[in-house]
Order: C-alpha cells, then structure tokens, then sequence
C-alpha cells in the first residue's frame, strides 16, 4: 500500500448505538479545525455502494444467502475504498466513516456464523489491506439499541419495524455486539470502545476527548 499522509477514523457499533448521530456531531468538531475534513458512510458513500445498500437493508429481501450478504458489503466497500477512502487519504484529508471492514466482521463473521478469518480474508481482498487508524466503538445493549433504531424515523426500514438487519432476533444482534467486543479486545490500540447508553452531547464530549488525545499523538492537522 501507497504512504498516505491523512488519518483514517471509523465510528461502528451495534444497531441503535448512536453511530449516524456521534458521527455527525464529531466530524462537525473536527471541521471547526479543517474544513476539509470526509464525512462518508459505507455501505455507500458512492453511487455504486448506495445502490448495494439498498439491497442490503430492503426487509423484502429476507431470501438473501449469508454468503451473498457477505459478498454484497464487500463489493460496496471496494468501491468505497477505491472512489472515496484513498484518494481522500492521499490528499491528505482526515476520513470519518460510518462503519467499515469491523462491521462485517461482526454482523456477518459472528453474527451470521461465517466466521472472522473468511470475512477478513475477502475483506482484505475488498479493501487491498487499508485499515482505519483509530476506531470508535460504541457499545449498547442490543435489547436496547435494536429497540432504538426500529422507532428511528428516516432511515431505510419501516418505523416501528425496522430495516433487513434490525429486523433480526435478538439472539443475533448479541452475537453482533459479542463479535464487536472480541475485535475491540484483539486490538486495544485502534478500538476505543464508548457507552452508547448516555445522552448524545455526553457521549460525543467522552468520543472528542479520545479523538483530540488521538490527533495530538498524530500531529494533526499538520502545520502548513
């Protein structure tokens, strides 16, 4: 892989853990310090991965193999790498996403029983090994945060229903958030995991805390 000067942030989480609205108010933060600053999301990001996401999330396409599954948010996230992520990173800008490679290791290596090392394996492939420099993991109950996201108006799902993912049992969103943690202790260096449970400024001040102690260590954003 190609050095880059920009730094690579990734906000993931279980369902209802706040992602869309922490990823909102820090890149809002750090673009009161760089304008410059992405803010993306994935699966999407793209016109390609946009079009992926709606097949993701659709609750009608309840048939889809998890195999498929996998495949789809793999093919999105190249896309997103290859449009989005790099060329931003060798610009040198700062990247915040929503969501990444963590997510499906997650959702469809634990969650949905594939296993890590086959879900890494085609990732790897996906992403050509790009990696986020630091990860913000934000940890809720899953009776909780599914509970969340099925009554959040805007989003993909019907309200009160939900979208394909949320739709599931229980029983998989805590595999979800078992193989979120798992992640989370394999690699203390670039995970930080955060309580999702608190009011949203509470916890955006706990996530701006580690992401400021972060860029101080990364000298960013770099003296011109």
């Amino acid at each position: 892989m190609a050095d880059r000067r920009g730094l690579f942030i990734t906000i993931e989480g279980p369902e209802g853990a706040g992602k869309t609205t922490q990823a909102r108010l820090l890149a809002a933060h750090l673009q009161r310090r760089d304008p410059t600053v992405l803010h993306t999301r994935e699966p999407g990001g793209t016109r390609i991965g946009e079009r992926i996401r709606q097949i993701l999330l659709d609750a009608d396409h309840r048939e889809m193999a998890r195999v498929t599954e996998m495949l789809l948010f793999a093919a999105a996230r190249a896309q997103f790498v290859a449009q989005v992520v790099r060329p931003a990173l060798e610009a040198g800008r700062l990247v915040l996403s929503e969501r990444y490679v963590d997510a499906s290791l997650a959702y469809q290596g634990q969650g949905r029983g594939l296993g890590m090392e086959t879900v890494g394996r085609v990732n790897e492939v996906a992403t050509g090994g790009l990696r986020p420099d630091l990860t913000i993991l934000l940890d809720i109950d899953p009776a909780v945060g599914v509970r969340r996201a099925r009554a959040t108006p805007g989003k993909e799902g019907q309200v009160g229903r939900g979208d394909r993912m949320e739709q599931e049992d229980l029983d998989f969103h805590r595999r979800v958030r078992e193989g979120f943690l798992a992640l989370a202790r394999e690699d203390p260096e670039r995970i930080v995991v955060i309580d999702g449970h608190g009011d949203p400024p509470d916890v955006h001040a706990r996530i701006a805390r580690v992401v400021e102690r972060f860029l101080q260590e990364r000298g960013w954003p770099p003296s011109s």
